[in-house]
């Protein structure tokens, strides 16, 4: 399924949600509800209707001395697009220093330039 076809069918409360982790990269759920200013129960019940609507992922952890989850956007909810000139990945990521007179950067400028013409 993809994003936008879950999106579809999301009550009020749970695009909030989704917007909320979207916006904030990824929150503890425990903050998620509050933030949301619901109960811990119907927070609860939002995660598992993004969760399973494959919009989200949770990752159990401790967080304050507490059990509780990481909740993430899925990574096909990302968009890496800007980072892409063709096929080639920007030689930005990942490097501490790109040399500008380096071939994979002159190249990476090529793809992209041809790309939006």
């Amino acid at each position: 399924m993809s994003a936008s076809q879950g999106e579809t069918d999301l009550s009020e409360d749970e695009r909030a949600g989704l917007e909320l982790i979207r916006e904030t990269g990824g929150i503890h759920q425990s903050d998620f509800w509050k933030e949301l200013g619901v109960s811990s129960r119907k927070g609860s019940r939002l995660v598992e209707g993004l969760e399973s609507a494959e919009l989200i992922q949770r990752e159990e952890t401790v967080y304050g001395g507490q059990r509780t989850y990481y909740l993430e956007p899925t990574a096909s909810d990302r968009d890496f697009s800007l980072l892409m000139a063709g096929d080639i990945l920007s030689p930005f990521i990942g490097e501490e220093e790109v040399d500008p007179q380096a071939d994979a950067f002159s190249q990476w400028l090529m793809n992209l330039t041809y790309e939006e013409e």
